[in-house]
């Protein structure tokens, strides 16, 4: 059964957003063996570094935090959409439809309670782009009016300094969950299963997550 981990590994020089120094993660030992019997570690890390999920809260004011999350969620049935051949700047609406008209043949692309991961030039980067392909207002759009359950990408963000922050906005108020930090490089478009284990954190915009695409047939979610 082939599997795909496609979450970033944390380590403290890993790529992050516009290579903020506030956004590295920061590893200290607080014990070691020259100090005693045990080795320890403490982890200081921004909830947006890394492979995360974005909350309402990170871009409504006064919307739901970490607790939009629920187990319910852990397990989606996936596609994985491959732009990265494409010398665009964003996924638009058009986009999305072009790949929906090719693959309907095949399974059901936007079915409801489905999630859409984009794989696009960004899983061939390992350094932050300031460039990097995000998904436009219209693509968001797109998607909402699927009602799928949630989208993921392979950047550190969803948009990209987008006045009003419109994707991020339409996809939270739609109830849609946003996976940001993805890693796609090695992973053919298809259909696939979703496994999404974020760390269970109260009260927080954002939850650092391990992302699993098991194959199609690995479990019954009828």
């Amino acid at each position: 059964m082939k599997i795909y981990d496609i979450s970033m590994e944390i380590s403290p020089g890993m790529a992050v957003y516009k290579n903020r120094d506030e956004k590295k993660p920061v590893f200290e030992t607080v014990r070691d063996f020259s100090q005693g019997s045990v080795y320890e570690t403490r982890l200081q890390m921004d909830l947006h570094t890394g492979t995360h999920i974005d909350m309402p809260l990170h871009m409504v004011d006064g919307g739901p935090d970490s607790g939009f999350w629920h187990k319910g969620r852990i397990f989606s049935r996936c596609t994985v959409l491959d732009f990265s051949h494409l010398d665009i700047d964003a996924v638009t609406g058009q986009n999305l439809k072009s790949r929906e008209t090719a693959l309907q043949p095949c399974f059901d692309l936007f079915a409801k309670g489905r999630s859409i991961l984009l794989k696009t030039r960004n899983s061939m980067q390992e350094s932050f782009d300031f460039a990097f392909v995000y998904l436009h207002e219209s693509g968001a759009a797109y998607l909402a009016d699927k009602e799928i359950a949630g989208v993921g990408i392979d950047a550190l963000g969803i948009e990209r300094d987008q006045p009003g922050h419109e994707t991020h906005k339409r996809l939270l108020n739609s109830g849609i969950w946003i996976l940001e930090g993805l890693r796609l490089a090695e992973v053919p478009e298809g259909d696939y299963i979703l496994a999404l284990m974020p760390l269970k954190i109260k009260g927080v915009e954002a939850l650092p997550a391990r992302a699993i695409l098991l194959p199609p047939d690995s479990m019954d979610l009828a």
